[in-house]
């Protein structure tokens, strides 16, 4: 598991209230520990590839990704529900809500983590790690349990900039084995569907791991990559599209549960690896 638990022999003395920013070569980036340990901003040869604002930059998703229908899951006999705010469902976890701590901080790498807490049901752990490179930054979260099992799943939701204003419109490059079935409620159906054309704000399979290319012509390529096995894509929005790689599907609390006990956490990676076209 990740490197935050309380056995680690040094911590340095930063509070959850600092801004936490680490460099690599020509890349920046920036993490809002107390803001859902939301990365504001990574900034490659000076230029911000993230939208700004606080619902943007890159948050996690934790501990589930997407919706959870009417924001009802089971976990055996027991039925939970968490909160509802905009639409019928509960969308994109707590974590994004919650103040996190920062436990290490580097140069280029720093760990972060919180303690589920009301209004998710289960004690445990969510820990993310952050390693930026020259030309990549990996997140790798985790969570573990203090009891008893559950259901969890873990995610990011990042937000790129469509125009990075040295050229054209960002194109998105990936191939997908089925597309996510959404109702008109954008809830899942629990159908997997040939993919279709965009625009999008749906989830796909990728059962060989999420694989997704961003292009800014002229100017940038990002790659998306993880083990994970779906992802959410969103550009029907003007100033940005969503890539999230996350480790199940929309509802997959009662879809398709993942448990987390005591000797089995959950742990999933993802990385962004860019090169410049100019």
């Amino acid at each position: 598991m990740l490197d935050t638990r309380s056995d680690i022999p040094e911590w340095l003395p930063v509070t959850s209230t600092d801004h936490v920013r680490l460099k690599a070569g020509d890349a920046e980036l920036t993490v809002d520990p107390e803001s859902g340990c939301r990365i504001s901003s990574l900034r490659i040869r000076g230029t911000e590839v993230l939208r700004q604002g606080a619902k943007y930059g890159s948050f996690p998703t934790v501990p589930w990704c997407g919706r959870i229908k009417l924001g009802q899951f089971a976990n055996g006999a027991e039925r939970h529900q968490m909160p509802v705010k905009a639409e019928p469902h509960s969308i994109h976890g707590t974590g994004r809500d919650t103040a996190w701590r920062t436990v290490r901080t580097d140069t280029d790498s720093a760990a972060f983590t919180y303690d589920l807490a009301q209004p998710w049901p289960y004690s445990g752990r969510v820990t993310q790690v952050v390693e930026l490179a020259e030309n990549a930054v990996t997140l790798t979260m985790g969570v573990e349990s203090d009891g008893d099992s559950f259901p969890a799943q873990v995610g990011w939701h990042p937000w790129f900039l469509r125009n990075l204003g040295t050229g054209g419109d960002v194109e998105l490059g990936f191939d997908a084995a089925w597309q996510e079935e959404r109702g008109d409620d954008h809830a899942p159906t629990g159908r997997r569907i040939d993919p279709k054309p965009g625009p999008w704000d749906d989830s796909f399979g990728m059962p060989n791991g999420v694989d997704v290319t961003l292009t800014w012509p002229g100017a940038l390529e990002l790659k998306v990559s993880s083990r994970a096995e779906w992802v959410t894509i969103l550009n029907k929005q003007p100033e940005a599209v969503a890539v999230a790689p996350q480790s199940g599907p929309p509802n997959g609390l009662n879809a398709l549960p993942r448990l987390v006990t005591p000797i089995d956490p959950l742990e999933v990676s993802t990385s962004w690896a860019w090169r410049p076209l100019n």
